[in-house]
This record gives C-alpha cells, structure tokens and sequence, in this order.
C-alpha cells in the first residue's frame, strides 16, 4: 500500500532545500552565484524565493489555509537572514529587501485563488489527493 503522506515529505524536503539554499545564496558574497553566471535582479530573486518558500510551506503542511500562521515564520526567516548579512562584511542588511520578501509571500496569498485551477496543482485543496483525508492519521 502507498504511503498516503509520501507527498507531503516530499513537499517538506523541497522546503527545506529551499531554506537551505536560500542561506547559502543570501550569505554568499554579492554577485557571485553557484548557479547562474548571470546577476539577475536581487529584489526580484526575493521575490521570486519567498513566492517559492510560501508555496511549498503550504503544500507541505495542507490542512490548514495559507494565512500568517505560515507566512510571519518565513518573513522572519527572512528577518534573520538580513541580520546575518548586517555582519558580513561583504554584505548589507536591507528593508527593501525584506520588503521584497513579504510581497513574494502576498503574492502567493493573493494567487491561490488562480492556483487552485492549475490541474498539477489544485489536488491540495481537493479531497483525497494533496489533502489526505483525517482518517490516515491515527
């Protein structure tokens, strides 16, 4: 028999990851990138970041609404990672980005709606699929 929560581990690593990498790019010096050779837009990356990490948060923890009992612990995530780089001394702490952070988070709250229709996507608010129903746990 399946594991009825084998989706939500495996949303709950990505999660992770995503913080996990996250830290490692916010911490590294300015400019340089592990990934792209490319500088893209910090604020934009942010963005683009905490947009990620609300999705996953909320998939990886579906029984309840994304709201900000999610969305407070990944802003001071955030908070927390401005405060690190406030002791880098190639680095700088920021309130825009900060800010950038929390519209990615109220981007994803304000897409869920448009979210719910994607068919990849909309199982975690139907019955039985992403959602597993309350008689698995015991």
């Amino acid at each position: 028999m399946p594991n009825p929560f084998a989706h939500i581990y495996l949303f709950r690593s990505m999660f992770v990851a995503t913080l996990v990498t996250v830290l490692v790019l916010g911490t590294l010096p300015m400019g340089h990138s592990l990934i792209f050779n490319v500088n893209i837009n910090d604020k934009l990356g942010h963005f683009m970041a905490f947009y990620a990490c609300a999705l996953l948060i909320d998939f990886s923890f579906p029984y309840s609404r994304f709201s900000l009992k999610k969305a407070l612990p990944l802003l001071g995530y955030g908070l927390l990672i401005e405060i690190i780089q406030l002791y880098l001394n190639y680095r700088y702490f920021s309130l825009y980005d900060l800010l950038a952070d929390a519209a990615g988070l109220l981007a994803y709250g304000l897409s869920v709606p448009l979210i719910r229709h994607l068919p990849l996507l909309k199982g975690r608010w139907e019955n039985g699929a992403l959602l597993v129903s309350n008689e698995h746990i015991k």
